[in-house]
């Protein structure tokens, strides 16, 4: 279990992940090897399940962002697994999420301009095993994108 000491280490590198051990053990009230090893033990445990560089989109010509509901045509385990498969191995799907309701899934997809991203749908999503339709919205403003979890 996460403790308040790890929350605490966790709060701290969240906002700053290249923040050196000895500084770190500092704010939260602990030498370097005991904060060390509570990091090393969160990874074990799947708490920190990694360390992301952040981009901004626009600078990568990125930045339409497009929110896609699929709908499949089959339900049973082998027709989600084999579509969850082949969402993993496409590179434009940075988000997608299984849902309950109306539609499967939701997938955040990033595109270069419109054009692209209607490439991608005739080459790529619409090719996904079982998928019956994709309802696309595209993203006019982005006001909120937040990798911190509040701990």
């Amino acid at each position: 279990m996460v403790d308040a000491i790890d929350l605490r280490i966790l709060r701290v590198l969240q906002q700053e992940p290249d923040i050196a051990m000895t500084e770190l053990g500092r704010r939260v009230g602990l030498s370097h090897t005991p904060c060390w090893r509570r990091i090393k033990q969160m990874e074990a445990m799947g708490v920190i399940r990694g360390k992301a560089l952040l981009l901004d989109p626009a600078q990568v010509e990125l930045d339409v962002s497009v929110i896609c509901f699929v709908k499949l045509n089959h339900h049973d385990e082998d027709a989600l697994n084999a579509f969850e498969a082949e969402v993993m191995r496409l590179p434009f799907v940075v988000q997608c999420y299984s849902m309950s309701g109306e539609h499967d899934y939701m997938l955040r997809v990033v595109s270069r301009d419109v054009k692209h991203y209607e490439e991608f749908v005739k080459r790529s999503l619409l090719h996904l095993p079982s998928v019956a339709f994709v309802n696309s919205s595209f993203a006019l403003r982005e006001v909120k994108n937040v990798t911190l979890l509040p701990v």
